[in-house]
């Protein structure tokens, strides 16, 4: 056999949010041998940050931080560890619906609708909840579970449209075990009394609160990740790229030829890839029968003060047919630096009616911006060309933007791989699939990795790495990949980035036995506190994974 280039126990192919997670794992257990390689230069996969020519930042899709673990909020402590690194905002989001903003969750907030809609929603719930007392069966897809929780009212005015716009698939397609603490459940109660008195319901759900980057967007936080492990051992750029998976030689072979032997490899590539580079046709053809859509990100910056109506707006969810998009994020409510100075001159490219400026010399701000998002799948296809001036069009309609509003930045992206569908299929393709890799000594794992969007957000992805690095070293069981529903549901604890056998050896060495010991182990020298002062700043910061 020809002898690699590179030889290491364990690879990491991939340097988004799971791939440094597991680079960070193996980093902190300081065992065996391990790389982690990525074709882009700048580390983050999807959950990196683009700047437009005119100083605009866009991040790939709507990523916000809120975490279910205590490991990932250490990381991102030490990766950004100061007060002013960040922004803590109140989550406030609507959906629009007839012409109204209606608070999230809507299914709570039916007060806010007109008087018809107001009834037929009550109507279904009503329905929905005699029914329940009959059922004793469970909800064959994501549809008859709309159903039977909401009411047919708020299906065909909400979750039917706006799950369409999002997934680009119908909801009679998709399975419904993925929801977890994803969709509020309604309270037929409250709502009734909310409808009566004409109150709303308040914030509900994981990420109430959130966090949000002072500088560089989301993408800033991968890369203060990936900048605490060592350097000769990530190999970032082009040179990164994978072209050739032989799984059973163990050998991966990179676009320039280098190859790099390996004993496990964790993957975090989209799993329908990695089986292709591996051509392994039996997995390939298994892989088919995954369904994922592509999202386009769009983004529009605006000249002038942030409008009234905007107001502190976070997120906004667009059900109806008016917009083609299903989610605006206001982009620049999230930091002031996610949008150029007031002071920057820029020209107005376009008013929002799509007429021509009348002045095109530049001009100062201020500025603020809107990110867009847009699916799109073989039963969703989209009008890629006139996308932006859709868009546009569509934040006319829902009065988002006035006609007469200066457009001085835009920006577009289209990612292939965007949502990993939880369709019917999925979960019988993942049983047979993910083991098959693992007796391969593959790992595969990820938003796209391991495909369950249930565990696809930010400390998820995060966390599927941590975990897949210690089921490898340690052989912890991985309860982010196989027991979602458990880790949604309680604040994970267990694993810290200083654990006990590093907090004791980063004591003075060999105790100074003339000191004398507190009942728990702790040197009374005056200073109860631990000794590694990143141990205690992370212990006390509040849990704040991302969409």
């Amino acid at each position: 056999m020809t002898k690699s280039d590179i030889s290491v126990d364990i690879l990491v192919v991939g340097a988004g949010p799971t791939g440094l997670g597991a680079a960070k794992r193996l980093h902190q257990l300081d065992g065996p041998s391990w790389m982690i390689i990525d074709s882009n230069e700048t580390p983050g996969g999807l959950a990196s940050t683009d700047v437009t020519p005119e100083g605009f930042l866009y991040d790939v899709g709507g990523h916000v931080i809120f975490s279910h673990y205590k490991y990932f909020d250490d990381c991102i402590a030490q990766a950004l560890p100061n007060e002013d690194d960040w922004y803590t905002h109140q989550r406030v989001s609507y959906v629009r619906c007839k012409e109204q903003w209606v608070p999230y969750p809507f299914q709570n907030n039916i007060s806010m609708l007109p008087k018809k809609e107001q009834v037929d929603c009550i109507d279904g719930m009503i329905d929905a909840a005699m029914e329940a007392r009959v059922s004793n069966t469970k909800p064959k897809n994501f549809d008859e579970w709309i159903v039977r929780m909401m009411g047919v009212g708020i299906a065909d005015l909400f979750m039917r449209p706006y799950n369409f716009k999002v997934w680009a698939v119908p909801t009679t397609k998709m399975q419904c075990q993925w929801l977890g603490e994803r969709v509020a459940a309604p309270d037929i109660k409250t709502v009734t009394k909310n409808v009566i008195m004409q109150k709303t319901a308040g914030n509900w759900g994981p990420n109430a609160t959130f966090r949000f980057p002072a500088y560089g967007g989301t993408g800033a936080i991968w890369i203060a990740v990936a900048d605490t492990l060592p350097k000769e051992k990530t190999m970032f750029g082009s040179h990164g790229t994978v072209k050739r998976v032989d799984a059973d030689a163990k050998v991966v072979t990179l676009e320039d030829g280098k190859t790099i032997s390996y004993e496990k490899l964790i993957n975090t590539m989209a799993v329908d890839a990695l089986v292709e580079k591996m051509g392994d046709k039996s997995l390939i053809s298994l892989s088919k029968d995954l369904f994922y859509s592509s999202t386009h990100v769009i983004g529009v910056g605006i000249r002038g003060e942030r409008p009234e109506r905007i107001g502190d707006k976070c997120w906004l969810y667009f059900p109806e047919s008016d917009s083609p998009f299903y989610r605006a994020t206001i982009f620049s409510n999230y930091s002031p630096n996610n949008q150029p100075a007031a002071s920057k001159k820029l020209p107005t490219m376009q008013l929002a009616s799509g007429e021509k400026p009348s002045n095109t010399s530049p001009q100062e701000g201020p500025y603020w911006s809107i990110m867009l998002e847009v699916s799109e799948s073989s039963m969703k296809p989209v009008d890629n060309a006139n996308m932006l001036r859709d868009c546009i069009q569509g934040l006319i309609n829902t009065e988002m933007l006035k006609p007469t509003d200066e457009i001085v930045s835009t920006y577009h992206r289209r990612f292939d791989h965007g949502y990993p569908t939880p369709t019917l299929e999925r979960e019988g393709v993942l049983k047979q699939l993910l083991p098959q890799l693992q007796e391969k000594d593959i790992y595969s794992r990820g938003r796209f990795g391991s495909w369950r969007y249930e565990v696809g957000n930010q400390d998820h992805s995060f966390m599927l790495g941590v975990e897949a690095a210690d089921h490898i070293v340690n052989g912890a069981a991985e309860l982010t990949l196989n027991y979602p529903d458990f880790v949604n549901g309680r604040v994970n604890h267990e694993r810290r980035l200083v654990d006990g056998a590093q907090f004791f050896k980063s004591k003075t060495g060999i105790r100074d036995e003339a000191k004398p010991l507190k009942p728990n182990g702790v040197e009374t020298n005056g200073d109860t506190k631990p000794s590694s002062g990143h141990a205690r700043s992370a212990s006390k910061r509040v849990s704040v994974g991302g969409k």
